[in-house]
Protein backbone atom coordinates (compact mmCIF):
# COMPACT_ATOMS: atom_id res chain seq x y z
CA UNK A 1 0.00 0.00 0.00
CA UNK A 2 2.49 2.55 1.44
CA UNK A 3 4.61 0.95 -1.79
CA UNK A 4 2.46 1.68 -4.51
CA UNK A 5 1.46 5.65 -2.99
CA UNK A 6 5.53 6.80 -2.57
CA UNK A 7 6.29 5.13 -6.31
CA UNK A 8 3.54 7.34 -7.83
CA UNK A 9 5.02 10.33 -5.60
CA UNK A 10 8.41 9.74 -6.87
CA UNK A 11 7.01 9.70 -10.70
CA UNK A 12 4.71 12.72 -9.69
CA UNK A 13 7.74 14.84 -7.64
CA UNK A 14 10.64 14.06 -10.22
CA UNK A 15 8.43 14.48 -13.71
CA UNK A 16 5.14 16.92 -12.81
CA UNK A 17 7.20 19.01 -10.62
CA UNK A 18 9.98 19.71 -12.95
CA UNK A 19 7.60 20.21 -15.90
CA UNK A 20 5.49 22.77 -13.94
CA UNK A 21 8.56 24.67 -12.43
CA UNK A 22 10.40 25.13 -16.05
CA UNK A 23 7.82 24.42 -18.12
CA UNK A 24 4.61 25.08 -17.90
CA UNK A 25 2.03 24.81 -14.90
CA UNK A 26 -0.96 24.33 -17.28
CA UNK A 27 1.20 20.91 -18.88
CA UNK A 28 2.06 20.16 -15.45
CA UNK A 29 -1.46 19.46 -14.29
CA UNK A 30 -2.22 17.79 -17.20
CA UNK A 31 0.21 14.84 -16.58
CA UNK A 32 -1.87 13.63 -13.60
CA UNK A 33 -4.94 14.15 -15.19
CA UNK A 34 -3.59 11.73 -17.71
CA UNK A 35 -2.52 9.69 -15.63
CA UNK A 36 -5.89 9.67 -13.69
CA UNK A 37 -8.26 8.83 -16.64
CA UNK A 38 -5.55 5.66 -17.68
CA UNK A 39 -5.74 4.33 -13.90
CA UNK A 40 -9.73 4.73 -14.11
CA UNK A 41 -10.19 3.09 -17.54
CA UNK A 42 -7.86 0.59 -16.12
CA UNK A 43 -10.00 -0.06 -12.74
CA UNK A 44 -12.96 -0.09 -14.65
CA UNK A 45 -11.71 -2.94 -17.15
CA UNK A 46 -10.43 -5.34 -14.22
CA UNK A 47 -13.71 -5.14 -12.18
CA UNK A 48 -14.72 -8.12 -13.31
CA UNK A 49 -11.52 -10.13 -11.55
CA UNK A 50 -11.82 -8.62 -8.15
CA UNK A 51 -12.52 -10.66 -5.55
CA UNK A 52 -15.72 -9.35 -3.23
CA UNK A 53 -16.99 -10.76 -0.15
CA UNK A 54 -20.75 -10.70 0.65
CA UNK A 55 -21.31 -8.05 3.46
CA UNK A 56 -21.93 -9.54 7.42
CA UNK A 57 -23.88 -6.59 8.92
CA UNK A 58 -23.22 -3.60 10.37
CA UNK A 59 -22.31 -2.79 14.08
CA UNK A 60 -24.76 -0.87 15.64
CA UNK A 61 -28.03 -1.94 13.75
CA UNK A 62 -30.82 -3.46 15.79
CA UNK A 63 -32.07 -6.99 14.98
CA UNK A 64 -34.82 -7.70 12.73
CA UNK A 65 -37.95 -6.37 14.94
CA UNK A 66 -41.18 -8.47 15.23
CA UNK A 67 -43.83 -6.39 12.95
CA UNK A 68 -47.30 -5.89 13.79
CA UNK A 69 -48.93 -8.54 11.57
CA UNK A 70 -46.48 -11.32 13.30
CA UNK A 71 -46.77 -10.54 16.98
CA UNK A 72 -49.80 -9.34 18.74
CA UNK A 73 -50.25 -8.60 22.45
CA UNK A 74 -52.85 -10.28 23.71
CA UNK A 75 -55.68 -7.09 25.30
CA UNK A 76 -55.46 -7.42 28.81
CA UNK A 77 -57.62 -9.56 30.68
CA UNK A 78 -55.36 -12.41 32.58
CA UNK A 79 -53.09 -12.43 29.71
CA UNK A 80 -51.58 -9.70 29.32
CA UNK A 81 -48.29 -10.49 28.97
CA UNK A 82 -48.43 -13.57 26.71
CA UNK A 83 -48.33 -13.48 23.05
CA UNK A 84 -50.21 -14.54 20.18
CA UNK A 85 -49.00 -15.38 17.13
CA UNK A 86 -50.49 -14.21 13.72
CA UNK A 87 -52.93 -17.35 13.44
CA UNK A 88 -54.84 -16.60 16.79
CA UNK A 89 -52.89 -19.37 19.07
CA UNK A 90 -51.75 -18.92 22.24
CA UNK A 91 -47.87 -19.24 22.40
CA UNK A 92 -45.94 -19.09 25.53
CA UNK A 93 -45.43 -16.03 28.53
CA UNK A 94 -43.42 -13.53 27.26
CA UNK A 95 -41.00 -12.40 30.75
CA UNK A 96 -38.66 -9.05 30.89
CA UNK A 97 -35.32 -9.49 30.19
CA UNK A 98 -36.44 -12.53 27.54
CA UNK A 99 -35.76 -11.95 23.95
CA UNK A 100 -38.44 -11.03 21.32
CA UNK A 101 -40.68 -13.36 19.84
CA UNK A 102 -39.24 -13.92 16.04
CA UNK A 103 -37.07 -11.55 16.51
CA UNK A 104 -34.12 -13.32 14.89
CA UNK A 105 -30.90 -11.69 13.93
CA UNK A 106 -29.81 -11.52 10.39
CA UNK A 107 -27.49 -13.81 9.17
CA UNK A 108 -24.19 -11.78 10.23
CA UNK A 109 -25.37 -8.99 12.10
CA UNK A 110 -23.81 -8.76 15.27
CA UNK A 111 -25.43 -9.24 18.86
CA UNK A 112 -26.23 -6.69 21.22
CA UNK A 113 -23.14 -7.75 23.59
CA UNK A 114 -21.22 -7.87 20.20
CA UNK A 115 -22.37 -4.09 19.63
CA UNK A 116 -21.45 -3.21 23.21
CA UNK A 117 -18.01 -4.69 22.39
CA UNK A 118 -17.62 -2.80 19.47
CA UNK A 119 -18.77 0.63 21.16
CA UNK A 120 -15.95 -0.41 24.24
CA UNK A 121 -13.17 -1.00 21.02
CA UNK A 122 -14.15 2.28 19.41
CA UNK A 123 -13.97 3.97 23.25
CA UNK A 124 -10.41 2.81 23.94
CA UNK A 125 -8.92 3.47 20.33
CA UNK A 126 -10.51 6.83 19.67
CA UNK A 127 -8.06 8.65 22.49
CA UNK A 128 -5.13 6.72 20.65
CA UNK A 129 -6.30 8.16 17.33
CA UNK A 130 -7.42 12.02 18.28
CA UNK A 131 -3.79 12.56 19.57
CA UNK A 132 -2.54 12.04 16.06
CA UNK A 133 -4.01 15.40 15.20
CA UNK A 134 -0.97 17.43 16.05
CA UNK A 135 1.12 15.25 14.50
CA UNK A 136 -0.94 15.53 11.08
CA UNK A 137 -0.89 19.34 12.02
CA UNK A 138 2.98 18.84 11.44
CA UNK A 139 2.96 16.64 8.92
CA UNK A 140 0.99 18.01 6.43
CA UNK A 141 3.65 21.15 6.87
CA UNK A 142 5.96 19.49 4.12
CA UNK A 143 3.16 20.50 1.60
CA UNK A 144 2.02 23.93 2.51
CA UNK A 145 5.01 25.94 4.78
CA UNK A 146 7.90 23.58 4.39
CA UNK A 147 7.70 24.00 0.40
CA UNK A 148 7.03 28.00 0.66
CA UNK A 149 10.10 28.29 2.91
CA UNK A 150 12.23 26.42 -0.32
CA UNK A 151 10.95 28.87 -2.33
CA UNK A 152 12.46 31.98 -0.03
CA UNK A 153 16.16 29.93 -0.11
CA UNK A 154 18.79 30.06 -2.94
CA UNK A 155 18.11 27.01 -5.41
CA UNK A 156 20.90 26.37 -7.99
CA UNK A 157 20.56 25.83 -11.65
CA UNK A 158 20.65 21.87 -12.25
CA UNK A 159 22.33 22.32 -16.07
CA UNK A 160 25.20 25.01 -17.01
CA UNK A 161 25.02 26.31 -20.59
CA UNK A 162 28.06 27.78 -22.12
CA UNK A 163 27.86 31.48 -22.96
CA UNK A 164 28.67 31.00 -26.66
CA UNK A 165 25.81 28.65 -27.87
CA UNK A 166 22.48 28.15 -27.47
CA UNK A 167 21.07 25.23 -25.06
CA UNK A 168 18.23 23.94 -24.77
CA UNK A 169 18.73 23.29 -20.82
CA UNK A 170 19.27 26.68 -20.29
CA UNK A 171 17.56 28.52 -17.41
CA UNK A 172 16.45 25.31 -15.91
CA UNK A 173 16.54 24.94 -12.33
CA UNK A 174 16.16 22.54 -9.23
CA UNK A 175 12.48 22.38 -8.17
CA UNK A 176 11.77 22.96 -4.91
CA UNK A 177 8.98 19.96 -4.66
CA UNK A 178 12.17 17.71 -5.23
CA UNK A 179 13.41 18.08 -1.21
CA UNK A 180 10.51 15.69 -1.03
CA UNK A 181 11.96 12.80 -2.37
CA UNK A 182 13.86 12.71 0.79
CA UNK A 183 10.89 11.79 2.45
CA UNK A 184 9.70 9.92 -0.22
CA UNK A 185 12.92 7.86 -0.62
CA UNK A 186 13.29 7.39 2.89
CA UNK A 187 10.19 5.14 2.97
CA UNK A 188 10.90 3.36 -0.17
CA UNK A 189 14.01 2.22 1.55
CA UNK A 190 12.81 1.84 4.71
CA UNK A 191 10.00 0.35 4.50
CA UNK A 192 11.43 -2.91 3.10
CA UNK A 193 14.33 -2.65 5.08
CA UNK A 194 12.41 -2.42 8.29
CA UNK A 195 9.83 -5.18 7.24
CA UNK A 196 12.25 -7.97 6.10
CA UNK A 197 15.64 -7.26 8.45
CA UNK A 198 14.95 -4.92 11.25
CA UNK A 199 11.66 -6.80 12.54
CA UNK A 200 12.51 -10.57 12.00
CA UNK A 201 15.78 -9.56 13.47
CA UNK A 202 14.07 -7.36 17.06
CA UNK A 203 10.96 -10.11 16.94
CA UNK A 204 13.62 -13.49 17.20
CA UNK A 205 15.37 -11.57 19.91
CA UNK A 206 11.75 -10.44 21.90
CA UNK A 207 12.79 -7.16 21.45
CA UNK A 208 10.65 -5.81 18.69
CA UNK A 209 8.46 -2.50 20.15
CA UNK A 210 4.64 -2.39 20.27
CA UNK A 211 2.84 -0.57 17.51
CA UNK A 212 1.75 2.10 19.86
CA UNK A 213 5.60 2.37 21.00
CA UNK A 214 6.78 2.41 17.44
CA UNK A 215 3.74 5.45 16.98
CA UNK A 216 4.83 7.14 20.25
CA UNK A 217 9.01 7.20 18.64
CA UNK A 218 7.63 8.47 15.02
CA UNK A 219 5.41 11.38 16.97
CA UNK A 220 9.09 12.68 18.33
CA UNK A 221 10.55 12.35 14.83
CA UNK A 222 7.67 14.84 13.54
CA UNK A 223 8.43 17.29 16.68
CA UNK A 224 12.21 17.09 15.53
CA UNK A 225 11.36 18.01 11.63
CA UNK A 226 9.22 20.75 12.79
CA UNK A 227 12.08 22.20 15.24
CA UNK A 228 14.65 21.28 12.44
CA UNK A 229 12.57 23.38 10.52
CA UNK A 230 12.33 26.54 12.59
CA UNK A 231 16.17 26.58 13.17
CA UNK A 232 16.77 27.72 9.47
CA UNK A 233 13.61 29.39 9.12
CA UNK A 234 14.91 31.88 12.46
CA UNK A 235 18.13 32.15 10.22
CA UNK A 236 17.14 32.32 6.92
CA UNK A 237 14.89 36.27 8.46
CA UNK A 238 18.26 37.26 9.52
CA UNK A 239 19.56 36.87 5.99
CA UNK A 240 17.01 38.89 4.57
CA UNK A 241 17.09 41.70 7.10
CA UNK A 242 20.88 41.77 6.03
CA UNK A 243 19.91 42.24 2.58
CA UNK A 244 21.86 38.79 1.34
CA UNK A 245 18.97 37.64 -1.02
CA UNK A 246 18.79 36.94 -4.71
CA UNK A 247 16.28 37.30 -6.81
CA UNK A 248 14.41 33.79 -8.24
CA UNK A 249 11.99 33.32 -10.82
CA UNK A 250 9.41 30.67 -10.34
CA UNK A 251 7.23 30.26 -13.52
CA UNK A 252 5.67 33.90 -13.63
CA UNK A 253 6.41 34.87 -9.68
CA UNK A 254 9.59 36.09 -8.58
CA UNK A 255 10.79 35.61 -5.11
CA UNK A 256 13.14 37.58 -2.67
CA UNK A 257 15.30 34.20 -1.45
CA UNK A 258 17.97 34.29 1.21
CA UNK A 259 21.56 33.66 0.17
CA UNK A 260 21.75 30.34 2.05
CA UNK A 261 20.94 27.28 -0.21
CA UNK A 262 17.74 25.19 -0.30
CA UNK A 263 19.88 22.03 1.36
CA UNK A 264 19.41 23.48 4.82
CA UNK A 265 16.06 21.89 4.83
CA UNK A 266 16.99 18.48 3.51
CA UNK A 267 16.65 17.42 7.43
CA UNK A 268 13.58 18.54 8.08
CA UNK A 269 12.30 16.27 5.04
CA UNK A 270 14.19 13.15 6.54
CA UNK A 271 13.07 13.29 9.73
CA UNK A 272 9.22 14.02 8.45
CA UNK A 273 9.97 10.75 6.44
CA UNK A 274 11.37 8.59 9.15
CA UNK A 275 8.31 10.05 11.46
CA UNK A 276 5.78 8.54 9.08
CA UNK A 277 7.76 5.75 9.09
CA UNK A 278 6.95 5.16 12.46
CA UNK A 279 3.53 6.96 13.39
CA UNK A 280 1.81 6.59 10.07
CA UNK A 281 2.17 3.09 8.81
CA UNK A 282 2.51 1.57 12.46
CA UNK A 283 -0.53 3.76 13.50
CA UNK A 284 -2.61 2.65 9.76
CA UNK A 285 -1.78 -1.72 11.44
CA UNK A 286 -2.76 -0.36 14.77
CA UNK A 287 -5.96 0.80 13.51
CA UNK A 288 -6.76 -2.33 11.61
CA UNK A 289 -5.42 -4.52 13.86
CA UNK A 290 -7.41 -3.42 16.98
CA UNK A 291 -10.63 -2.75 15.53
CA UNK A 292 -13.18 -5.05 15.99
CA UNK A 293 -13.94 -7.59 12.74
CA UNK A 294 -17.28 -5.61 11.82
CA UNK A 295 -15.94 -2.18 12.46
CA UNK A 296 -12.09 -2.18 10.72
CA UNK A 297 -13.76 -0.91 7.30
CA UNK A 298 -15.03 2.42 9.92
CA UNK A 299 -11.88 2.47 12.26
CA UNK A 300 -9.04 2.69 9.35
CA UNK A 301 -11.72 5.54 7.34
CA UNK A 302 -11.43 7.33 11.10
CA UNK A 303 -7.75 6.69 11.29
CA UNK A 304 -7.42 8.93 7.52
CA UNK A 305 -10.50 11.18 8.99
CA UNK A 306 -8.20 12.20 11.79
CA UNK A 307 -5.30 13.25 9.17
CA UNK A 308 -7.44 15.22 6.90
CA UNK A 309 -8.92 17.31 10.46
CA UNK A 310 -5.32 17.64 11.20
CA UNK A 311 -4.37 19.13 7.94
CA UNK A 312 -7.52 21.25 8.18
CA UNK A 313 -6.45 22.53 12.02
CA UNK A 314 -3.29 23.25 10.29
CA UNK A 315 -4.35 25.20 7.79
CA UNK A 316 -7.00 27.21 10.07
CA UNK A 317 -4.23 28.08 12.77
CA UNK A 318 -2.30 29.36 9.17
CA UNK A 319 -5.02 31.45 8.49
CA UNK A 320 -5.88 32.93 12.23
CA UNK A 321 -2.11 33.62 12.59
CA UNK A 322 -2.61 36.00 9.58
CA UNK A 323 -5.69 38.08 10.80
CA UNK A 324 -5.08 41.95 11.42
CA UNK A 325 -3.36 43.69 13.29
CA UNK A 326 -0.14 41.77 14.37
CA UNK A 327 -0.83 38.37 13.32
CA UNK A 328 2.52 36.51 12.89
CA UNK A 329 1.40 35.06 9.38
CA UNK A 330 0.21 38.04 7.91
CA UNK A 331 1.43 39.28 4.95
CA UNK A 332 -0.89 42.31 3.26
CA UNK A 333 1.28 42.93 0.70
CA UNK A 334 1.70 39.51 -0.37
CA UNK A 335 0.66 36.39 0.90
CA UNK A 336 3.60 34.46 -0.66
CA UNK A 337 6.20 36.72 0.81
CA UNK A 338 6.88 35.46 3.84
CA UNK A 339 10.05 37.46 4.11
CA UNK A 340 8.11 40.51 6.10
CA UNK A 341 6.26 37.83 8.43
CA UNK A 342 7.64 35.44 11.44
CA UNK A 343 6.41 32.03 9.94
CA UNK A 344 9.47 31.08 12.78
CA UNK A 345 7.03 31.80 15.23
CA UNK A 346 3.96 29.95 13.21
CA UNK A 347 6.41 26.54 13.59
CA UNK A 348 7.80 26.40 16.90
CA UNK A 349 4.25 26.88 17.82
CA UNK A 350 3.61 23.73 16.30
CA UNK A 351 6.52 22.35 17.81
CA UNK A 352 4.77 22.87 21.46
CA UNK A 353 1.66 21.70 20.50
CA UNK A 354 3.13 18.46 18.80
CA UNK A 355 5.08 18.35 22.07
CA UNK A 356 2.52 18.64 24.06
CA UNK A 357 0.58 15.68 21.93
CA UNK A 358 3.32 13.94 22.65
CA UNK A 359 3.87 13.40 26.34
CA UNK A 360 -0.01 12.71 26.17
CA UNK A 361 0.51 10.25 23.38
CA UNK A 362 2.84 8.77 26.18
CA UNK A 363 0.77 8.85 28.86
CA UNK A 364 -2.42 7.12 27.20
CA UNK A 365 -0.43 4.42 25.65
CA UNK A 366 0.97 3.22 28.87
CA UNK A 367 -2.45 3.07 29.93
CA UNK A 368 -3.91 1.25 26.81
CA UNK A 369 -4.76 -2.32 27.23
CA UNK A 370 -5.28 -3.82 23.93
CA UNK A 371 -8.64 -6.13 23.56
CA UNK A 372 -6.75 -8.96 22.90
CA UNK A 373 -5.74 -9.02 26.72
CA UNK A 374 -7.60 -7.91 29.61
CA UNK A 375 -10.44 -5.33 28.76
CA UNK A 376 -10.37 -1.70 29.13
CA UNK A 377 -8.11 0.72 30.59
CA UNK A 378 -5.35 0.31 33.08
CA UNK A 379 -6.21 1.75 35.95
CA UNK A 380 -3.85 3.74 37.99
CA UNK A 381 -4.57 2.44 41.26
CA UNK A 382 -3.94 -0.99 39.73
CA UNK A 383 -0.83 -0.81 37.44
Amino acid sequence: FYWSINIGAVFSLLAVAFVQQNISFLAGYLIPVACLALALLIFLLATPTFVTKPLQGQPGLCHDQAGPADLRLHPAGGHGDQVRSGGGGLTHRWEAGDPLPNSGAQPGAPSPEEDLANFQALARILPVMLTFIPYWMVYFQMQSTYYLQGLHFHIPSIFRHSQDRASTLQGYTFPDAWLLLANVVVLLASVSLKDHVIVPFLAKRRLLPSALKQMALGMFFGLASVLTAGIPERERLRYVRRNQTVLRLVGKDRYLAATPPVWWQVPQYLLVGIGELFASIPGLEFAYAEAPKSMKGAIVGLFFFISGVGSLLGSGLLTLLSLPPHGWTRCPEDYGDIDSCRMDNYIFLLAGIQAVACLLFTWISRRYQSPKGLEGWKSSRHP
